[in-house]
């Protein structure tokens, strides 16, 4: 690792990326966080962010109508992806080991509850629209 990448790996920094309710948007937010994490050195944190983050927006893009946005935290060795949502309704909440086998649909919050070092949500306001925010940490080791 360089000098450069070991700084950007740890110091803080945030991404916001604001998509349309258009399911092409998992795309375009996966590539877009890949791009990220490798600038910042954190390639060994791609696969599985990828996957949390494409769940996260495509919950946000499938369940809703309005607008979404991508979040990507990294501070204190913790990358938070989360998705913001117009929907202020709390997310259905995640099935057990057996939603990732059995289930053909719905298997998003399972699978991040399965993968993430934590995960949650909340409430949030944005521009004066209501919606809420859920997000989910990996910790690097």
């Amino acid at each position: 690792m360089s000098d450069n990448e070991a700084v950007s790996a740890t110091a803080p920094w945030e991404y916001t990326l604001y998509i349309p309710n258009d399911l092409r948007a998992v795309t375009v937010c996966r590539r877009t966080l890949r791009l990220i994490l490798t600038m910042h050195g954190l390639i060994r944190l791609v696969d599985t962010a990828e996957l949390l983050a494409a769940e996260l927006v495509s919950n946000a893009v499938r369940h809703t109508e309005g607008p979404a946005a991508l979040r990507v935290r990294w501070a204190a060795g913790v990358l938070r992806v989360g998705a913001w949502d117009a929907d202020p309704e709390p997310p259905e909440p995640p099935g057990g080991f057996e939603a990732l086998v059995e289930a053909e649909t719905g298997r998003g919050l399972a699978l991040v509850r399965a993968c993430a070092d934590l995960w949650g949500w909340q409430p949030l306001v944005r521009d004066g629209n209501r919606g809420k925010y859920v997000w989910c940490d990996l910790v690097a080791s």
